[in-house]
Formats: structure tokens, C-alpha cells, sequence
């Protein structure tokens, strides 16, 4: 069986679509179709950057301001030669009569944005809808200069106390603080789905919202990140995500709508290297029928 899932906290019920849908159609849709004509999601990690081979560098260094390295680079235009193949297909992975167009969000530390830059140099300018930055998607916060020894000591501690709840001191973030900022992140995702549509029809308020139409939302952040957003996104218990793992750098992580109502399928290639159970395996579906789940204390 082909198992997917729907990120709203509500399953799409099955309804007749109109011949043609207008923008004011769009408004009554948005309970019942999540993220229309939108046929993948694709998370990318930043490639390769200083502080990834020497981590001294932050003690000198920003975080936000940490640069990639040259094979960071190289990661990122290879990440971008994937990107501009896969808008080259549909969410079935056959090929397209015309190129899909693409919608990127990137945070805003340096490392993501020289990592965005170098994968816009493998896509066509024409395909690109448009950029923008967003704090939200922003790498954990582990305070300011950081000092090797003792982020070395917090991390260590993280393994021990639980890498989901653990606040890294003098101002840091846990991941649960990550999580949440994220959960408003995707909520914008939907609102912003409104405006992709102004951007290819703007001089046509009433112009059909065309579901056949190949949109990828793209969004270049961090490793930490870029797992609390499928956590959320799929509703993976804080058991599950500390059993998960982070992409490698320069990774594209691939979410496909193949059904057009909103729901996406991780690929399962992806799913497999981070760590994160199948569909029909989350301990979401368990707990009805195991509650031993819930006296669970070795994670």
C-alpha cells in the first residue's frame, strides 16, 4: 500500500472540483485542499561550512555568519543540479512538457544563503517565482561566541538529558523552541501559497488556480531544522525525533503531493538515512492500541 499523510490536523474530505476554480474559490478551498497546485517540497541543508571542520571557528566567528567552505560550495551547485532536475518532472517522476516553476525560502545565516546562491547558478531564472528570507528556519540558537570546550560539554549533556527538551545555556535554544517557531513557519507556508498564485497571474485576479500547474516550494536551512520541520510536518513523536538523525550537508530531502489534495509522501530514501519510521509504524496510529507507550522511559 501506498501510504501518505496529510500535515493538517485534518483529513481533506473528498469533493467535486469546478471546471473553474477563481481566486475567490480559492479562500473556500483552503480547509479542504492544503497548499493547491504546490507538487513538492523540497528541505535542503546547508552545504559544507567552517565551522562543520573546525568548530574553534565560533569562537571568533558568528554562528550567522559562519561561510561555507569551496567543498560546501561544490555540495550546493551539485544540490542545485538536482533541484533543476526535478522541476523538469511531476510528482510521479515523469517527465514534463514544461519546466515547473519553483519558490525558495532560505534562512538567513550565511552559510544557507551561499548555499541558496550556488544552487540558483543550476536553475533557469524563468522557473523561479520567488525568494524570501525567514528568520524561522534559522539554525538552533546555541548562544553567542561560542567556545569549543564548553558547547562540547552542552552537547554532551544534550545526549544524556534529551536532545528534543534541552536548552543550551547563557541564552540558547532547545529544539522544542525550534519546533514551535517552525510550526509557525509552515503555517505561513499555506498563507503565502495565495500570493505564488498574485506572482504567475498578476495581471489576472480571476485566473484559474491550475492544479496541473508544476509549483515546488523550496526551503534552504539547517540540519536541526530541517528535521523538526518533518517532525512536525508528519507528527512524529519527541521519541521518534530523538531517534532521528540529521542530513548530510548539501542533502536534498524530497516531500511529492502525488495525489493532489495536500498530502505528501517523504522519500523513502530520505526517510531510511534519517532514522524516521515508516508511515504505518508511527507511534501516533500505536497508541490507541498499545498504551504502554506512554510508561515508555528509555528513548
Amino acid at each position: 500500500m501506498n501510504w501518505v499523510i496529510h500535515c493538517s490536523m485534518r483529513l481533506a474530505m473528498p469533493m467535486r472540483k469546478p471546471p473553474c476554480i477563481s481566486m475567490n474559490y480559492f479562500s473556500s478551498q483552503k480547509a479542504n485542499e492544503f497548499l493547491p497546485g504546490i507538487k513538492r517540497i523540497i528541505l535542503i541543508r546547508h552545504g559544507e561550512s567552517l565551522g562543520n571542520i573546525d568548530e574553534r571557528s565560533y569562537a571568533e566567528t558568528a554562528d550567522w555568519r559562519m561561510p561555507l567552505t569551496e567543498k560546501g560550495r561544490e555540495q550546493a551547485r551539485i544540490a542545485g543540479s538536482k533541484v533543476d532536475a526535478l522541476l523538469h518532472q511531476d510528482s510521479n517522476g515523469l517527465p514534463l512538457a514544461e519546466k515547473g516553476k519553483i519558490y525558495f525560502y532560505v534562512s538567513p545565516y550565511l552559510r544557507t544563503r551561499q548555499t541558496l546562491r550556488e544552487i540558483l547558478r543550476q536553475v533557469d531564472k524563468d522557473s523561479i517565482v520567488g525568494i524570501r528570507e525567514d528568520p524561522r528556519v534559522s539554525e538552533q540558537q546555541f548562544g553567542n561566541f561560542q567556545h569549543p570546550e564548553e558547547i562540547q560539554d552542552n552537547k554532551a549533556e544534550r545526549v544524556d538529558f534529551g536532545r528534543f527538551f534541552y536548552r543550551f545555556p547563557s541564552g540558547g535554544e532547545s529544539g522544542f523552541d525550534v519546533y514551535n517557531r517552525v510550526s509557525g513557519f509552515i503555517g505561513t507556508i499555506t498563507r503565502d501559497v495565495q500570493n505564488i498564485w498574485d506572482e504567475l497571474h498578476p495581471d489576472d485576479h480571476e485566473a484559474r488556480i491550475n492544479t496541473d500547474e508544476n509549483i515546488t516550494i523550496c526551503i534552504v536551512t539547517h540540519g536541526l531544522t530541517l528535521r523538526l520541520f518533518l517532525m512536525r510536518w508528519f507528527q512524529y513523536t519527541v521519541h521518534e525525533f530523538e531517534r532521528s538523525y540529521n542530513p548530510e550537508n548539501g542533502q536534498v530531502v524530497v516531500l511529492q503531493n502525488k495525489c493532489d489534495r495536500g498530502r505528501f509522501n517523504l522519500d523513502e530514501d530520505d526517510r531510511v538515512a534519517m532514522g524516521f519510521p515508516l508511515f504505518e509504524e508511527q507511534e501516533r496510529f500505536k497508541l490507541v492500541d498499545d498504551h504502554s507507550i506512554l510508561d515508555r522511559t528509555k528513548w
